[in-house]
């Protein structure tokens, strides 16, 4: 039964009618600037099309989703006999738009602009996303589809809370530390493959956030195999590969216990302007087109630029995964176990000793523990710290070890030393200023 249109707000009737146009006309802009035979005003009266099964009611919604079919099956055949492709792609976005404005017609807003804004950008950036999914082999495309099945299959079969008597595992907290670090370190390594090639020092950074030990090693070893002409940017790439080791456990510290954060925040930012001011003062990120190609004709082969991490694997198999999520446990317990037996000293122990073999893990595991009232976020966010301290230290004798270069050691050496006066200065400086936390 149609409704009485005279009691139909007209303000908000509208407001429905232009938001489903509007969206219409968003995403058949883009069909029309790619010369589709469904264009502007098709996407337009699709979407207002639905936009009316909405407001007339549910009965008629399926009608007007319905209509929106037929006229894709004519779209369709149409491009048949004119001896085209099928238009797969557009019929589809038809059906979404369709969608969109059923859904705007029934009042709804955040949904209806997600689908069109969506729409709109999964057709505009087809190049890039072909590109993209063309370049990534298949262990990475596996690493993909087991983040989402552990993210969005196991994770919801794990029991709440401690299993142990001693409450010292819960399996669910645990898996959603693991989950978020992978899919960081997944991230850093889509976006060093991405843009690895396009600077050393660029990709010493974006190579940290994934790993920044294995990074050290490499561009260490890229200037031990430059005979020492590459020691100005391994030195830059150790640097700019330390600070973001530090920004990558900010992020984790934020995201799992932002009073630990905060109660780390001086530190960490005195850390990180030192890094940053070093990083400065010795030139800027990137070089030009012609002393890049200098520098890769000095360890590679002429007019091509290797990546500059070959060491990395996808972060993301499951080997990585389980690795970690061992180290974390691992971490959790000795902690929580030392926390218990020698108070915050032990704690603090536990925490120097895992910023040597995973800062990641480590960072995790204290800001899981203040999350969880286990311990204060002022001791959490000292262990953070002693965590990047100890894993900032470990790059030392990396680089004295790979790079052989005695000059290149003592710089890198002068700058870890200044890291770690800046970190235990910002520390005390917090314990008596008005940021601290209890």
């Amino acid at each position: 039964m149609v409704p009485e249109f005279s009691s139909w707000p007209y303000v908000p009737t509208v407001a429905r009618l232009a938001l489903a146009t509007a969206i219409g006309l968003l995403v058949g802009i883009e069909r029309e600037r790619r010369d589709k035979e469904a264009g502007v005003r098709t996407f337009a009266f699709a979407a207002i099309l639905g936009a009316v099964g909405g407001l007339l009611g549910e009965s008629f919604a399926p009608l007007a989703l319905a209509l929106v079919g037929v006229l894709v099956v004519l779209l369709n055949v149409e491009a048949i006999r004119a001896h085209q492709a099928a238009e797969i792609t557009t019929s589809a976005a038809l059906l979404v738009i369709a969608f969109a404005g059923l859904l705007a017609g029934q009042g709804h807003t955040f949904t209806p602009t997600v689908l069109g804004v969506g729409t709109a950008a999964l057709l505009a950036w087809k190049q890039p996303l072909a590109g993209f999914s063309h370049q990534l082999t298949e262990s990475e495309l596996r690493s993909a589809i087991l983040l989402a099945i552990l993210a969005f299959v196991i994770y919801p079969i794990l029991p709440r809370g401690s299993v142990d008597p001693w409450h010292l595992f819960e399996p669910r907290t645990a898996w959603v530390t693991v989950i978020l670090i992978a899919t960081l370190g997944f991230a850093n390594y889509v976006l060093l493959k991405l843009y690895g090639a396009r600077g050393l020092e660029l990709t010493g950074f974006l190579g940290g956030l994934v790993n920044s030990t294995v990074t050290v090693a490499e561009l260490a070893n890229r200037a031990r195999a430059s005979d020492g002409r590459l020691s100005d940017v391994a030195f830059r790439g150790v640097v700019l590969a330390t600070a973001a080791m530090l920004i990558r456990n900010a992020v984790i510290l934020g995201l799992l216990s932002p009073p630990a954060l905060l109660a780390s925040a001086v530190p960490l930012a005195l850390m990180l302007a030192g890094t940053a001011g070093v990083g400065l003062a010795h030139g800027r990120l990137g070089r030009p087109r012609a002393a890049a190609g200098e520098v890769n004709g000095a360890v590679g082969d002429a007019g091509r630029e290797p990546p500059l991490v070959t060491g990395l694997e996808s972060p993301f198999s499951l080997t990585a995964a389980l690795k970690f999520g061992a180290i974390f446990l691992a971490l959790q317990i000795a902690g929580a176990l030392a926390l218990r037996a020698l108070g915050h000293s032990g704690f603090y122990a536990v925490s120097l000793l895992g910023g040597a073999v995973s800062s990641a893990s480590a960072t995790a595991a204290a800001a899981n523990l203040a999350a969880t009232d286990a311990l204060p976020p002022r001791v959490a966010g000292g262990g953070a710290i002693l965590a990047a301290l100890a894993s900032a230290t470990v790059h030392l004798p990396v680089v004295a070890r790979v790079g052989r270069d005695r000059a290149l050691t003592r710089r890198v050496a002068w700058v870890l030393a200044g890291i770690v006066v800046l970190g235990a200065l910002g520390k005390v400086v917090q314990a008596y200023s008005a940021v601290a936390l209890p």
